[in-house]
């Protein structure tokens, strides 16, 4: 017995002995990695020309301190005991972290130029299309966490905006900007207070890399500008998610090739740089449609982008179509369309079938277009120091089928499209820069804010594609570290595209004999007028402030003017019917994974 309690005693003082042992091994393990890494880091700088005491991470470039502390926030005492806890930043939970030439490879995704800044980096306020104001910044933040070889990134903040519109569009944080009603109607005589929390942003980053060229990313992000049925804001506001963006990625940064596939802003959005997602030339404003004149859309796509050294790009997407048909619009004792459906044409008594409702999972009360082919944009860009520059032509194709009296069923399809391009000038670096864009064509209405429509119907019932132009111009200025400002200006505008029937009466868009003086006429119930939109310009004016910044996040508060115009044709009476209004935000955000 004595014998067996020796036995006992000894096992239980060499089982903590062991595992002490165990534990001590374990952490000289992590500092020969440690020193491996910060050797390799010294490698990297090297090879990319970086000034000693800098490390890229994550797309960010950062000063470091000591090298014993940059990879934790654990230190050791001689006697081996762990006196602080780990950086969560860098848990990895089921497997290794990124290799350095997999982090280096993520972050020559993450970003194209890289700066020194300090250790707690204020908002990057420099850019003419800020991150953490157009998207979410989460790019330029370090890892919460990783999966085995993928790090997560979150980014994102909370809005809280304060709307107030001249005239009355029942609208959330997305103005309907071609919607602003002509004097006959009651709510053109009162405006609008709308506050919002629905601009509420949050996204995710997922990154690996099975190679130190290769880099595969996941992106999501979303905000709850959803509506669904039951929506509304008489008690709860409980208003739903959706989908802005979502897509993966496929970089080889030794070949210069990239891949995009899934829900992201259309190419012919304006890039700030290259031609990579998430670069977008996006203007640092509040609202969620932008201002007339940006051009963009978000949508499925498949991209394909091959860059020649970083300075040259070329990009090619496949994007999903939808086109919106002007099928009403003449007045009088003379309609275009005629039956309940608006589905005759009246010139020709050609019946039009051109969209359906949705079903499965597509929304059962909006119509959807009948599509041929996917929208199809080819870009070319150009980096150069004082400049960004960019080309790119745009093709589309609509359908729809059509019947004469007693004949037969006919599809007719249409082709459309145009050319555009944008440009990005430092006129003062980090101080002022311009943007431009512009796009013309025809049936390009979609591609706009103000959602011009893209085509009207010929008599035989084909589409017939409204030629159009979007452009827009603006100044961004950076007065302080912390101020942003900005003016920009924009223009959209439709042209004619008409035929004259049978009965002589013009018909289609952009006509002529139409009377249009009803559209002045003020009625409490809301009076006819069937005017249609030849331009709609505006000039809008607006500016951030980076009110705090430290280790909870930052706080920034923003103030939007604009003004706006919309002009219809003039009608047959002589009448030109016009309307404008005035829309203020006052935003205020917390990003606290800033």
């Amino acid at each position: 017995m004595v014998l067996g309690g020796l036995m006992v005693m000894l096992g239980g003082m060499v089982a903590p002995a062991a595992a002490q042992a165990d534990d001590m091994a374990e952490i000289r393990a992590i500092h020969a990695e440690m020193q491996r890494l910060a050797s390799r880091v010294q490698q990297l700088e090297a090879r990319h020309g970086m000034t000693e005491g800098t490390h890229v991470l994550a797309g960010r470039t950062l000063r470091s301190g000591p090298r014993s502390s940059a990879s934790s926030t654990s230190v050791t005492n001689p006697s081996g005991q762990i006196t602080a806890m780990p950086d969560l930043s860098r848990l990895t939970i089921g497997g290794p972290a990124l290799s350095d030439d997999a982090q280096a490879a993520a972050a020559a995704e993450n970003t194209m130029t890289e700066s020194i800044v300090p250790s707690q980096p204020k908002l990057d306020l420099d850019s003419s299309s800020p991150l953490a104001i157009t998207q979410t910044g989460v790019d330029s933040l370090p890892p919460i966490f990783r999966i085995g070889g993928v790090s997560v990134r979150l980014g994102g903040f909370i809005d809280f905006s304060n709307i107030y519109r001249s005239k009355n569009l029942t609208s959330g944080p997305a103005t309907s900007w071609g919607a602003f009603p002509y004097a006959n109607s009651p709510n053109a005589h009162t405006g609008e207070y709308r506050p919002s929390a629905q601009l509420t942003r949050l996204s995710v980053l997922l990154q690996g890399s099975p190679t130190k060229d290769e880099t595969l990313s996941g992106y999501i992000e979303t905000d709850f500008g959803g509506a669904a049925g039951t929506a509304n804001s008489y008690q709860t506001n409980s208003y739903t998610p959706r989908i802005r963006q979502a897509y993966m990625t496929y970089s080889n940064t030794k070949w210069g090739f990239h891949v995009l596939a899934g829900q992201a802003w259309s190419l012919t959005t304006g890039y700030t740089q290259g031609l990579l997602s998430r670069h977008e030339q996006l203007p640092p404003v509040v609202d969620n449609n932008q201002i007339p004149g940006i051009v963009f859309t978000r949508v499925p796509q498949i991209r394909f982008i091959k860059d020649f050294g970083r300075k040259w790009w070329l990009g090619l997407s496949l994007e999903a179509p939808q086109v919106a048909y002007a099928a009403s619009g003449s007045a009088g004792d003379h309609p275009m369309m005629t039956g309940t459906d608006d589905d005759t044409l009246a010139s020709s008594g050609t019946t039009l079938l051109y969209n359906n409702a949705g079903s499965g999972m597509l929304n059962p009360n909006a119509k959807y277009s009948m599509d041929v082919a996917p929208d199809i944009v080819l870009k070319g860009a150009l980096d150069t120091k004082p400049a960004h520059y960019e080309v790119y032509g745009l093709a589309r194709w609509f359908k729809a089928m059509g019947q004469a009296p007693g004949g037969p069923i006919r599809e007719h399809v249409s082709f459309a499209g145009g050319v555009g391009g944008d440009v990005t000038v430092h006129v003062i670096p980090r101080y002022l820069q311009f943007t431009g864009n512009v796009l013309a064509g025809e049936g390009i209405g979609r591609y706009g804010p103000a959602m011009l429509p893209d085509a009207t119907f010929k008599a035989n019932g084909s589409p017939a594609p409204i030629p159009e132009i979007i452009g827009s111009m603006g100044l961004i200025g950076h007065p302080t570290s912390n101020l942003l400002i900005y003016l920009y200006g924009g223009v959209e505008s439709a042209g004619r595209r008409t035929y004259t029937g049978s009965d002589g009466f013009e018909y289609g868009y952009g006509v002529n004999d139409l009377a249009l003086s009803s559209c002045n006429v003020e009625l409490i119930t809301g009076g006819s007028c069937d005017a249609q939109t030849h331009t709609i310009a505006d000039l809008t004016v607006g500016g951030w402030w980076h009110v705090l910044q430290g280790g909870y996040g930052a706080v920034m508060t923003g103030v939007q003017y604009t003004y706006l115009r919309k002009f219809a044709y003039k009608g047959g009476d002589g009448a030109t019917p016009t309307t404008g209004g005035n829309t203020i935000y006052v935003t205020f955000r917390y990003l606290p994974f800033q």
